[in-house]
């Protein structure tokens, strides 16, 4: 599926033809099969799926940050800011992770260290990326607390002394400490209660306004991405198996993959009246054993006989793009 792939200059990050295994054993782990991304500057991704689909390793891969022994991008490119970080070497990857590209990654809990003051975490990330002297550094610290509702008082304590949410506001001000042009935040928001979820994607969104980042946002939240992202893309299998504009995705008039309408049935909505949630049957596919065809059709209320070989095409209208052989006629191809 290739979003506008045209080349413009406020292309920030272009993604064709990802393919990233693992190998454990005998076993040959298809973890992300065949991405493409077009992200423009300033521009808010939401990339949603189910556990399993490939989200948290798209993300690593952008960050070359793979298992070593066993995550492996075997075939594609991943351009940013005009350079293709794929065949990159370490020291080059030091450079950008941090510097140019930030991370908020899942769990806070296992971010940070626990034997570090947290001022030393956060100085760490500046002091590696920046020729500041020590008191420019404790000054970035502290507007860096500050920016992320953290008491400057608090800066020399340690992880265990700070409430989930808390740590999680840690782990956003060292993703923004060197203000990265590209932020990826992996569920920031996972095992924080409603009202400290709220705190933390305001801060997110509020400093993306403020440095102008572009921003990819995984999360399984529909409701999260309809208030924060530009775009969406719905992956399934390590797929995009549908990619549009929040508008697109939304409404409820327009087409949609299956999978699409299956992730919004299995949603609470308050505005209708129904005994119970239409939960999609079955489970995700096992990576290690893709079915044949379209990855979801054994679970696909709709599939057709053609679903169950060969590649499937992807068919667009304007940006909205649905990879799924039912829309021939929808996208004016019949």
């Amino acid at each position: 599926m290739k979003p506008d792939m045209q080349e413009t200059v406020n292309h920030h990050l272009t993604i064709s033809g990802l393919h990233v295994h693992y190998q454990t054993g005998n076993e040959t782990v298809h973890a992300v099969n065949g991405i493409d991304l077009v992200l423009k500057r300033g521009e808010t991704l939401g990339i949603v799926g189910e556990t399993g689909a490939g989200k948290t390793t798209l993300a690593l891969s952008i960050l070359k940050l793979l298992p070593k022994v066993t995550g492996k991008i075997k075939k594609g490119s991943i351009v940013f800011d005009g350079e293709d970080l794929v065949p990159a070497h370490e020291a080059k990857m030091r450079l950008v992770r941090g510097a140019r590209i930030g991370m908020i990654f899942q769990d806070p809990m296992s971010s940070l260290n626990p034997v570090m003051m947290v001022y030393e975490q956060i100085a760490e990330v500046i002091r590696l990326h920046s020729k500041m002297d020590a008191k420019q550094i404790e000054d970035r610290v502290t507007k860096l607390l500050d920016m992320v509702g953290i008491d400057q008082k608090r800066k020399y304590d340690y992880p265990h002394q700070f409430s989930g949410g808390m740590k999680q506001r840690v782990v956003i001000a060292m993703a923004l400490a060197c203000e990265p042009a590209m932020l990826i935040a992996d569920e920031p928001t996972t095992a924080l209660d409603v009202t400290i979820q709220a705190q933390i994607l305001n801060i997110i969104n509020d400093l993306k306004q403020k440095l102008n980042t572009t921003l990819i946002l995984i999360t399984h939240d529909l409701g999260i991405v309809v208030e924060m992202c530009d775009n969406v893309a719905i992956m399934y299998g390590g797929e995009f198996v549908e990619y549009g504009s929040v508008y697109d995705i939304y409404n409820e008039s327009i087409p949609h993959h299956p999978y699409t309408e299956g992730l919004f049935g299995s949603v609470p909505d308050l505005t209708r009246k129904a005994d119970r949630l239409k939960p999609i049957d079955g489970l995700m596919p096992d990576p290690t054993n893709l079915p044949p065809g379209c990855s979801f059709q054994p679970r696909c209320p709709r599939a057709l006989s053609e679903c169950t070989a060969g590649s499937v095409p992807s068919y667009k209208k304007n940006n909205h793009i649905i990879k799924c052989h039912i829309f021939r006629q929808w996208a004016g191809k019949e």
